[in-house]
């Protein structure tokens, strides 16, 4: 009778133990599901400001595009709004400091995605990029960076109309003030190529890491 007694109570003990372990366990998931989700409630999209750098990408759902950007990378990605979703965030490419990292970026996410459009306007410096991919080729591109740091492709209809200038390499024909007009129609390109994210400025996107690198 005292033995069973002493098992009764281990077994009592045990099983208290696990129910411990288990109620740890579900606390630390909820406190991880709370800070994910805190991470979340913020947007970068402002209705008054527009992101520096962004990626619009054609008709694909938001988690398609966090499966395939990389894991140690800080992204804001927007919900799918007519077709289009956007990327920003601190971890994008910026031409102006390396070109090549840019281009390998965008190759990559459009091999992985189809469409893919950047832009880059950096009001002080007056640097400036766009560029156009489908299924991982380029078909259209421009970054001038003081310089023309990549040009690529022929003009778009878009950027004729606008009168956009592109200097080719080693040319000086881009002055200040043409760079400042430039910047200045980078988003009327954007929303006749696909849509300025100034209208994407919804606080229901996906933030924090990716969850595969390539």
């Amino acid at each position: 009778m005292l033995l069973t007694t002493h098992l009764l109570a281990l077994g009592v003990g045990a099983l208290v133990f696990v129910w411990m372990i288990f109620l740890h366990r579900r606390a630390c998931r909820l406190e991880q599901i709370v800070d994910r989700a805190h991470k979340t409630s913020s947007s970068p999209f402002h209705p008054a400001e527009r992101p520096t750098i962004w990626v619009a990408i054609r008709s694909v759902e938001p988690e398609a595009v966090r499966s395939v950007l990389p894991d140690d990378g800080k992204f804001f990605i927007s919900p799918r709004v007519n077709g289009w979703v956007i990327i920003t965030g601190p971890d994008l490419p910026n031409p102006s400091e390396d070109v090549d990292a840019c281009f390998l970026f965008l190759t990559a996410l459009s091999r992985e995605l189809g469409h893919v459009q950047f832009f880059h306007a950096e009001k002080f410096s007056h640097h400036h990029a766009w560029a156009r991919l489908d299924e991982g080729c380029v078909t259209r591109a421009y970054a001038w960076a003081g310089e023309t740091v990549w040009n690529q492709g022929d003009k778009t209809y878009a950027e004729i109309a606008l009168r956009m200038k592109c200097s080719g390499y080693g040319e000086n024909s881009v002055t200040n003030e043409i760079a400042e007009a430039n910047l200045e129609k980078i988003p009327l390109l954007a929303s006749r190529w696909s849509v300025d994210p100034i209208a994407m400025h919804r606080a229901d996107g996906i933030a924090g890491e990716s969850s595969r690198l390539y």
